[in-house]
């Protein structure tokens, strides 16, 4: 993990403690440096990572705030826009995996164009169903190219975003995603225990590393009744 990777979650942890309270402003960058016995380089490109998580917004000439929803969006389960998986979204709470499927085998048009790999180079196919304190939060399909990492079934029983990061050292930078509606299937069914038919959010993703490398496409399902999504819109003359 790299130093400002650490700061960040240092920060985030003083926040879900409340010794950063929710709407307050944060030391500024001089006094995080010296606290955390590093550089304003790192401090900024921790204070970066916070802002894409969702964690904290700056307002220029007046410093870098906590939001005011984001304690919130972890107790009603609303973070499901943030970039860096269900673990490290929700610090919190216990999250654990139900894996139904891992296997690999070479990929089709569409995983190869959003994967940016040939039709030669195999996949991980992932199928899990992640619970947030043992109730269901979401279906995944995940597609990973092998190269990536090893994967096993027991790092996918935790996280594999922290698996990536912490073990085999790799950054994450962002992703895109697709966001829409659709009716449950069968397999939403089994997964979700919600009727076929009833409407869940899809959230389709492509996630990249520090050096643009697409590691992961995945489709993931929610039910209804316990997934929304925040958008913050930025106007900037």
């Amino acid at each position: 993990m790299y130093k400002y990777q650490e700061i960040s979650e240092k920060i985030r942890e003083e926040i879900v403690n409340g010794n950063f309270k929710a709407g307050g402003l944060l030391p500024d960058q001089n006094q995080l440096a010296e606290a955390y016995d590093t550089t304003r380089i790192t401090i900024r490109k921790a204070i970066q990572s916070l802002i894409i998580e969702g964690i904290v917004y700056t307002k220029r000439g007046a410093g870098t705030f906590v939001r005011k929803d984001y304690l919130q969006n972890l107790d009603e389960g609303n973070s499901i826009d943030k970039p860096l998986g269900t673990t490290r979204t929700h610090p919190n709470k216990k999250v654990t995996s139900k894996v139904l499927n891992l296997d690999a085998r070479l990929p089709n048009q569409e995983e190869q164009a959003n994967l940016m790999i040939t039709a030669t180079e195999p996949v991980y196919v992932i199928d899990r169903v992640r619970y947030i304190n043992k109730k269901v939060y979401s279906y995944e399909h995940t597609i990973m190219p092998t190269a990536v990492a090893q994967i096993t079934r027991e790092i996918l029983e935790g996280s594999i975003y922290s698996y990536l990061m912490d073990k085999c050292h790799l950054t994450i930078s962002g992703s895109h995603r697709i966001v829409k509606a659709d009716k449950a299937t069968q397999q939403d069914t089994k997964a979700l225990g919600i009727g076929e038919g009833e409407p869940v959010l899809v959230i389709q993703q492509v996630s990249y590393l520090e050096d643009g490398e697409p590691f992961e496409f995945s489709k993931s399902r929610f039910p209804y009744q316990t997934s929304q999504v925040t958008a913050d819109v930025n106007l900037k003359n």
